[in-house]
């Protein structure tokens, strides 16, 4: 159950012996014999603070970990005979049938149960589109499921089981923000569908927000191995706690190559409530684009350093407008936590729901101030503008750019949102140029130069003109402000 992107596959996831030697007779003294090697009870790293085993902590957590197997029925068209466009065939046998063939796909995964009533934790992607769905316990029991609700904004789902559960071993959901880099982990699931497996690794890092896997992404990287069929399965501590769920591996053959991702419980445990109590995930919302800080925005935002989020965008009557979030803004803390890049603080406003006041720590022109933020419900679907089309364009005018003042024609051809009221419309830019080497790009809609507010292609060339070195841009893309720098 695998799907390659950006090059992640989704988990569709001696003791030394001594030689003696009798020494030869010299006048040296004899070379003392090493000491016996001492076995240990146990390997150093299985055992926990408490005493108790890998061995232990399997034990106890594999019947709470299922073996998930799924059936889909896809529809499609029979081949069409050649012999059906023969009139005297179709005269004595009539026109060919319409009827589509049905074609039964099966898939496997993992899941954990999470509660006394049947409750499984998945991902998305292992249940997605299932017509039937079996889950198989660990003492061999079969169980039908239906869906619950899933999220694939996060690749989380979560599945009740019908008919007699009252025998199920839920797992205990641990706190995953205690976890340390090293700590050891286990992964349970049902790798290739060999059945239930246990694979141990550390912990190798936290906070994968960029990964480019799926919207929301906050990973536990792992070295624990994690192979296809491991989806949905559970990443223990050595507490026997859940504090993960496996989901997808980095892989260039779709096998596992020592880096496995996993969502955490803190992140999973509001998804998984709000699925049941919503049927759907109610994500918090402030209104604002934001983007990473780059040595080159530093420098030209004159930062401190590159610690935060930027603001580049407020939406008119957002929680954040209402707040007085402004563009150019930097966050650097929600709630006391520091957030270092736009993923973090995107998950931070996404998991405190709406409906829920947040603290936000802001550095603005070099001042340090706190507000306030009232969140909204995150929209279900969020109008984008399309790619701006082609055609013949004139010569380049300025560092490579051929620029237009925003008019209804151009708004049009480029699909310009009517939020964006002024601004200069970048028709072409030139290859090699230090435009194309910031990034700019036709459609784009130029906001701001330097601070400086530009409603007419003579205003950007007289601001623009006047600058030297690093030139900081405030762009509109596709309805959304960036900020961009342009090294001349």
């Amino acid at each position: 159950m695998g799907a390659t992107m950006t090059g992640v596959m989704l988990v569709t996831a001696s003791c030394a012996r001594t030689n003696s030697q009798t020494p030869a007779a010299t006048a040296e003294p004899p070379v003392q014999a090493a000491s016996p090697a001492r076995i240990l009870p146990h390997p150093a790293l299985s055992v926990n603070k408490s005493g108790v085993s890998i061995s232990d902590v399997a034990e106890r957590v594999l019947p709470s970990v299922v073996n998930i197997a799924l059936t889909k029925v896809s529809r499609a068209r029979a081949p069409r005979s050649p012999m059906f466009d023969d009139p005297m065939f179709r005269h004595f046998f009539g026109p060919p049938g319409e009827q589509p063939r049905e074609r039964r796909e099966q898939g496997l995964g993992s899941g954990v149960i999470v509660s006394r009533d049947g409750i499984v934790l998945t991902n998305n992607h292992v249940v997605e589109g299932a017509d039937e769905i079996k889950v198989t316990t660990s003492d061999r029991r079969e169980f039908e499921a239906t869906v619950v609700g899933s999220d694939p904004k996060s690749d989380l789902a979560v599945i009740k089981l019908k008919g007699d559960v009252s025998s199920l071993s839920p797992v205990e959901i641990g706190d995953s923000s205690q976890l340390r880099l090293g700590d050891v982990v286990l992964a349970i699931g049902n790798p290739f569908g060999v059945g239930q497996t246990v694979t141990m690794g550390i912990v190798s890092a936290k906070g994968r927000a960029d990964v480019g896997i799926v919207d929301y992404e906050d990973f536990i990287q792992t070295d624990a191995a994690i192979n296809p069929g491991n989806s949905g399965g559970a990443l223990i501590d050595m507490e026997g706690k859940l504090v993960g769920v496996n989901t997808a591996i980095l892989s260039r053959t779709g096998g596992y190559m020592g880096i496995g991702f996993a969502i955490p419980s803190n992140m999973a445990r509001p998804i998984m409530e709000s699925l049941q109590k919503n049927g759907r995930v109610v994500r918090g919302w402030l209104g604002v684009g934001i983007q990473d800080i780059d040595q080159e925005l530093a420098r030209a935002l004159r930062l401190p350093s590159r610690n935060g989020v930027l603001i580049s965008d407020v939406s008119p009557d957002s929680p954040a407008a209402k707040a007085g979030v402004q563009r150019g803004d930097v966050v650097v803390k929600v709630e006391g936590q520091p957030v270092d890049s736009s993923g973090q603080l995107r998950n931070a406003i996404a998991t405190a729901g709406a409906q829920k006041k947040v603290r936000l720590e802001i550095l603005r022109d070099g001042k340090s101030l706190t507000l306030d933020v009232g969140l909204g419900e995150m929209p279900q679907d969020v109008a984008s503008a399309g790619a701006p089309p082609g055609g013949n364009r004139p010569a380049p005018s300025l560092d490579g750019l051929t620029l237009e003042t925003l008019n209804d024609l151009n708004r049009r051809r480029f699909q310009v949102p009517s939020e964006v009221g002024s601004g200069v419309v970048v028709l072409d830019v030139a290859r090699n140029s230090a435009a194309a080497r910031a990034g700019l790009r036709p459609g784009d809609v130029l906001l701001e130069v330097n601070k400086q507010r530009i409603d007419g292609v003579e205003k950007f060339k007289d601001v623009y003109g006047k600058s030297k070195g690093a030139t900081l841009l405030v762009v509109s893309r596709q309805g959304r402000a960036i900020f961009m720098v342009v090294r001349r």
